[in-house]
């Protein structure tokens, strides 16, 4: 024997080996270094120590007695083909250094190519193996060939899988995890999940990213994932949630927008909430339920404030959800429903005794204009909010009544508005002045109306408005003793003046017709058709 070679697979075993029977095969072996080797240079035996070595010291023995039978009495198979490729490649024997050697990574890779004709369960191990063997896995190219045989197989029908069982991926609590209805074609599709779920956060990311870049349905992927987190969540560490809850993130970001529901992405955002997520993920969460905001409920955006803020919800969570929507919300539709859900949860905070002035201007100011066609709610939550926090000064209420536009209140709003001491009396004055300018607006489309002259208003009335400013504390007066009238009876008043400008009309052409049938009985020999003929139409 000539060199001997003392090798240390990471500490699990140790081999005892002639160097020159392995030189031949192995160009790290036959380009070994002093430097790599442990003991005097003059000593027989070296010791090798081979850190991280992919498989182990099972898949080193296969290579030793590969070397040692000179390039055969090893079979790779099934079972081993995956590691027996990434050692090769560690211990660079792909291309042998002697010429006639033949190369134990082209007799893996010929093992590889039949991987999709592998038993499933087969398949499946391959992918188990590969969590422990990148980065060889991959610049070897195994990973991709073992993602290749995933898909083809999960092409295939699984036999008895017609039907889901309590533990199936479309048991009703996964439904209520992805909110999907599954036909019988989807539920033969996912049969493989109860299979892959046993997968590391890290590999499960890998292997759902290069599914999707090999064309697999982004709907199939999506619910694969939220069965995964709903598997594997119960339980785990806050370190392993974290790990499970961003490589699921990441993945669900690259999806299509129809494939992930709203209740899903919250689902993951109740379960994160505890765990502390890398930035980049949070704010991938906060973009993807802020692009499907028009499908959130009330009870969606309830959530608990972090602990230490005082507050009873996490308003600037839902800030940020706003923020993301308006950066792609701009269809009229959908920004109508986001400002009838946001009519709500202003509802709902309102009565927060801790939440700050300026986060709740921010909410009632946070949408464009065109997100509300009526006012009252937003009003009503305001009416609240000043009842909880009875020490805020006027100049902090009319910043908060800076969102209200008082022309889109109701009539009853504006009444309301009008007596409620909580409110500014320059708010008070504001509203009326705008009722005032939609009321004439009104008149002048509905037909000349002639308004009756309005008593006097009362001088305790008119002493509360003498400090406003502007010139229309005159028609603020006339229209507050008016205020009684509800719009119907305006449109009904100014109908009747209508008509009774129409009466008068009327009357006119009788009095004419009358005198032309006077002029009619005194000159019957001639001139009957030329009278009749300059009769007036009565409809013009």
């Amino acid at each position: 024997m000539g060199s001997v070679l003392e090798v240390d697979v990471d500490g699990e075993a140790v081999f005892f080996l002639d160097k020159d029977a392995l030189a031949p095969f192995s160009r790290r072996i036959k380009n070994l270094s002093g430097e790599e080797l442990v003991g005097a240079a003059a000593s027989p035996r070296r010791r090798l120590v081979l850190h991280g070595f992919p498989g182990g010291a099972e898949a080193f023995e296969l290579v030793a007695r590969f070397c040692y039978g000179g390039g055969g009495g090893v079979t790779v198979t099934a079972a081993n083909a995956c590691a027996v490729r990434c050692a090769a490649q560690y211990m660079e024997m792909g291309d042998a250094p002697a010429a006639t050697a033949p190369s134990l990574a082209k007799v893996a890779d010929k093992a590889l190519e039949d991987m999709p004709h592998w038993p499933w369960q087969c398949v499946v191990d391959a992918v188990k193996q590969c969590q422990s063997l990148f980065p060889l896995a991959e610049s070897t190219g195994v990973f991709d060939k073992v993602v290749g045989a995933l898909l083809a197989q999960m092409a295939i029908p699984a036999p008895g899988d017609a039907t889901p069982t309590s533990s199936s991926p479309e048991s009703s609590a996964f439904r209520f995890s992805c909110d999907t209805k599954c036909s019988s074609l989807s539920l033969r599709r996912t049969w493989w999940f109860e299979d892959l779920v046993v997968l590391s956060p890290g590999m499960v990311e890998r292997v759902a990213k290069a599914l999707l870049a090999r064309g697999a349905d982004h709907g199939i992927v999506a619910r694969f994932l939220f069965y995964y987190l709903k598997c594997r969540i119960a339980g785990a560490s806050a370190e392993d949630k974290r790990a499970m809850l961003e490589a699921a993130i990441t993945v669900i970001a690259d999806l299509d927008r129809s494939s992930v529901s709203c209740k899903g992405l919250f689902g993951i955002l109740r379960i994160a909430s505890p765990v502390k997520l890398a930035a980049g993920c949070q704010e991938m969460l906060v973009a993807m339920i802020g692009r499907k905001l028009d499908h959130a409920t009330l009870d969606n955006l309830l959530v608990q404030a972090p602990s230490g803020t005082g507050s009873l919800y996490d308003v600037s969570l839902v800030l940020r959800f706003l923020e993301a929507f308006l950066r792609h919300g701009d269809e009229p539709g959908r920004l109508k429903k986001v400002g009838e859900l946001m009519d709500l949860y202003l509802a709902e905070v309102a009565p927060d005794p801790s939440l700050r002035p300026a986060r709740f201007v921010e909410l009632a100011t946070a949408l464009p204009a065109a997100a509300r066609d009526c006012h009252d709610a937003l009003y009503r939550a305001i009416d609240v909010y000043f009842q909880v926090h009875g020490r805020l000064t006027d100049d902090e209420k009319m910043k908060i009544c800076k969102g209200i536009n008082y022309e889109k209140l109701s009539p009853e709003c504006c009444k309301h508005l009008a007596t409620n001491s909580g409110f500014p009396t320059r708010a008070a004055v504001q509203a009326l002045a705008s009722q005032h300018t939609v009321l004439k607006g009104i008149i002048r489309h509905s037909g000349p109306l002639k308004p009756a002259s309005p008593p006097p208003p009362p001088a305790a009335h008119r002493e509360s408005y003498d400090d406003a400013d502007g010139d229309n504390n005159g028609q603020v007066v006339l229209y507050a003793s008016r205020l009684e009238l509800t719009l119907e009876n305006q449109n009904l008043k100014s109908l009747l003046d209508s008509m009774h400008w129409r009466v008068m009309e009327l009357e006119k052409v009788c009095s004419r017709m009358k005198t032309q049938m006077t002029k009619m009985k005194a000159s019957r020999r001639g001139g009957g058709a030329a009278a009749a003929r300059s009769l007036p139409r009565m409809c013009s």
